[in-house]
């Protein structure tokens, strides 16, 4: 078992990337072990298709160095916040026994983004149930586990964060994960059609939200979160 100290869901490929990559590199650099679980394939999405979004994603995992890269199969844009979908993700939560879990935003312009985040966080919290019974492959019974932390990372809409992660040396490098997906953004050579995320632009405006919630706290660059219970610390010069 690859016990995680962070576990980061996503509800499409690529999600990840662009809202918390950041994140994921900086912690990765100090030693932590971050995996992430993607519910869907993207395959309603109007660029690309499944299997090359795949290939994307273990590319773009590989540029941001995590330890498991998986990918659920729930349906795009049809997936619900059921039992079947919950307990999908507690043998996973229970699998890999992270620390901290970060998830889609709690609210956003894609609907499977505030879903995913209310299915995650429901089965971050029932994962910890032991009356709740799950098997791993092997058919042995998984022990219960609940996260310490789960976090939502911010997306398209903009949403006051709780706390951000300064990402100041990673912004680069974090764009050369969200490259890896290049059936989704801007290509002038590309023959696809033109989607709001393919825009020219697009890159300049995840920087400049990286810039704008870092430059009020004294970063460069950083990523903003949105927290589920409040948060404590032992002393007020723990904070940044």
């Amino acid at each position: 078992m690859t016990k995680l100290d962070i576990l980061v869901f996503a509800a499409h490929p690529d999600d990840a990337e662009l809202s918390c990559g950041g994140t994921i590199l900086s912690h990765v650099k100090a030693g932590k072990k971050v995996g992430i679980i993607d519910l869907t394939r993207g395959e309603l999405g109007t660029r690309g298709t499944p299997a090359i979004r795949n290939e994307e994603a273990k590319a773009a995992s590989k540029i941001l160095g995590t330890s498991i890269r998986e990918n659920l199969g729930f349906a795009d844009g049809f997936f619900v916040n059921d039992n079947m979908h919950k307990i999908a993700i507690i043998k996973k939560i229970r699998q890999y026994q992270p620390e901290i879990v970060l998830a889609n935003a709690i609210e956003d312009r894609h609907p499977d983004h505030a879903r995913g985040a209310a299915l995650v966080k429901d089965a971050c919290f029932m994962a910890g149930l032991r009356k709740i019974v799950t098997l791993n492959q092997d058919g042995s019974e998984q022990a219960p586990w609940r996260p310490k932390n789960l976090y939502h990372y911010m997306q398209d809409t903009f949403i006051m964060p709780d706390f951000v992660v300064d990402i100041s040396n990673f912004i680069d490098k974090k764009e050369k994960a969200i490259k890896a997906y290049s059936s989704q953004f801007h290509d002038p050579k590309s023959k696809e059609p033109k989607t709001y995320i393919a825009d020219e632009m697009y890159f300049a405006r995840i920087r400049g939200r990286a810039s704008d919630i870092g430059r009020q706290i004294g970063y460069k660059y950083a990523e903003g979160f949105t927290k589920t219970k409040m948060l404590g610390v032992k002393s007020l010069f723990d904070l940044g």
